[in-house]
């Protein structure tokens, strides 16, 4: 029940802001009546001007080179202007006087205007004809403007101005409940709505500060409102009265018609809302229909020949800007203002701005797109590139993001994975697998057939070293005290070369020892009195081999 109130006195008051106007319009008549407003210029390039009288147009005069049409109104408004206030009868005599440019009015014996022969031509009427008009009108205009400043005038405007102002304060009064019930509603709505959205994101999402923004918009509407009763309801008091009627119409043009324009421009863009409509209807339908597309070939529903799985989303991110750009350049003769000039020239004004400041982005963006589509780096690899190592497990378009041994997330620019040189550990060549390596310098007094052995031996006793191909070893260098052997060995496990790597080392190690073979240092001195090999037996609580 009490939202139906609600609601009833909401219309109430929305009746009352558009009749308060209305009301004011039909007093008004027409916003350009200003006494000292030009009209557009006739065939002969003379201007003509209205003369109004307490905000009402009688007629146009036409202008001269000696006398502009402002002018003449101004003088024609004065004369009548005297003539009614010299006394406050209910009649006038209106009397004609022929003259060689014309017909004289007079106007209780005043006179108020001159109608020439070149006014009648103008108004395509006969002279007798437009006389007998004016002379009509001026006399209606003096009487309405004596009548105005009567007594019984007077008291009839004191009682539109009460109810006026009981109109205003009932809305004034409506607008102040409103807004207190909103308060409630808004605050009981979102509490009930909203208490199981705070829990859920542990309070991230607070429903007094949504309450509180939606509480901002409701109270910046009834504060419009607000304003906008008050300015109308002082329009309208002092419209009521004959001497303030014209700032009356001056206020109320300064608002409504700026307000008409823009209802009269929606108006006539209507018809373009409805194309704007229709190709943004169409341009969503094709993107969702795109979407499914794209959906089922990451799904491998749908098979595209050699197109792989990770380019669907930028594969489908490319297509979706190419035809919202299209949908944009059929939408945009549709635009309101979209032919002005200013809309123009900021058009080119964003586009300069975006070429000069966008050339590493754009560059960037570019790279992405080689990037994603050569079929050099995909998502999982192991890459080297610079002095980063990791695996690949982003490729957007701007940048690369890698995970690093060290579980580390290394963001590299796609223009400089372009241009520098990417060692990818994962990628197969021609099946063998990557070929591991690293080397030991051995002393000249061992037999290189027998170090060869141990090597082999090291890289079989090597989890994930391929036996087939065959580990083999070749003499790396020939140094001042050891020959470097450098034992090769195949892998198909590129993301786990350090870890192979490191158990490769630990074997050669084991095996040497079980073989009394000294690995040189680096450095040699002297020889020792007894090889440098580590005991096979050492008193320490180490694991046991499993």
């Amino acid at each position: 029940m009490m939202t139906h109130i609600i609601r009833g006195l909401s219309c109430i008051g929305f009746c009352l802001a558009l009749l308060i106007p209305s009301y004011a319009l039909a007093q008004a008549k027409a916003p350009d009546n200003q006494p000292v407003e030009e009209v557009a210029p006739v065939d002969d390039g003379v201007f003509r001007a209205p003369v109004i009288i307490d905000g009402e147009e009688l007629f146009l005069v036409r202008g001269s080179t000696a006398l502009p049409g402002t002018e003449r109104a101004e003088l024609v408004a004065g004369r009548i202007t005297t003539v009614a206030e010299a006394n406050d009868t209910r009649s006038v005599e209106i009397s004609l006087e022929s003259v060689d440019l014309g017909t004289e009015i007079f106007a209780d014996g005043v006179l108020i205007t001159v109608v020439t022969n070149a006014d009648a031509a103008l108004e395509q009427l006969d002279t007798a004809v437009l006389t007998k008009l004016q002379a009509d009108v001026i006399r209606k205009a003096i009487i309405a403007y004596r009548f105005a400043r009567t007594d019984e005038a007077r008291l009839h405007s004191i009682f539109v101005v009460a109810g006026w102002t009981l109109a205003f304060i009932l809305f004034t009064t409506v607008i102040i409940w409103l807004k207190r019930r909103f308060k409630i509603i808004i605050d009981t709505l979102v509490h009930r709505h909203f208490e199981s959205v705070e829990s859920v994101t542990n309070s991230h999402v607070q429903a007094d500060a949504i309450a509180a923004l939606i509480r901002f918009g409701v109270n910046f509407i009834l504060l419009s409102l607000l304003f906008l009763g008050i300015y109308y309801y002082l329009s309208l008091i002092l419209l009521s009265f004959a001497e303030t009627r014209y700032v009356a119409q001056l206020l109320l043009t300064y608002v409504t018609r700026p307000v008409l324009n823009i209802l009269i421009g929606f108006v006539l863009y209507i018809p373009n809302l409805i194309t704007l409509a229709i190709i943004g209807f169409l341009t969503t339908y094709v993107l969702k229909g795109l979407r499914v597309f794209f959906d089922a070939v990451a799904a491998g529903t749908f098979v595209i020949g050699d197109f792989e799985k990770h380019w669907v989303n930028p594969t489908y991110n490319i297509v979706r800007a190419v035809l919202i750009m299209i949908a944009l350049v059929f939408a945009f003769p549709y635009i309101p203002g979209s032919d002005s000039a200013a809309f123009q020239g900021l058009t080119l004004l964003v586009g300069a701005m975006l070429s000069l400041g966008a050339n590493s982005v754009v560059g960037n963006m570019l790279s992405g797109l080689f990037v994603i589509y050569r079929r050099s780096t995909s998502i999982g690899d192991r890459i080297k590139i610079g002095e980063h190592t990791g695996d690949v497990i982003q490729i957007k378009l701007m940048e690369t993001h890698l995970k690093s041994i060290k579980n580390e997330l290394i963001s590299i620019p796609n223009a400089q994975l372009l241009n520098s040189e990417v060692i990818n550990y994962s990628k197969k060549i021609d099946g063998s697998g990557l070929l591991l390596h690293t080397t030991v310098g051995i002393g000249y007094e061992e037999t290189p057939a027998k170090i060869e052995a141990m090597l082999i031996e090291a890289a079989h006793r090597t989890k994930d070293l391929k036996t087939r191909p065959a580990p083999f070893v070749l003499w790396a260098g020939l140094a001042d005290y050891a020959i470097n052997y450098q034992i090769n060995a195949y892998t198909t496990r590129g993301t786990s070369i350090p870890r192979i790597k490191s158990d490769l080392h630990k074997h050669i190690v084991a095996v040497f020892n079980e073989n009394k073979v000294q690995i040189m240092t680096p450095s040699y001195i002297a020889d020792t009195e007894e090889p440098k090999i580590a005991e096979n037996e050492w008193d320490g609580e180490l694991a046991t081999k499993n």
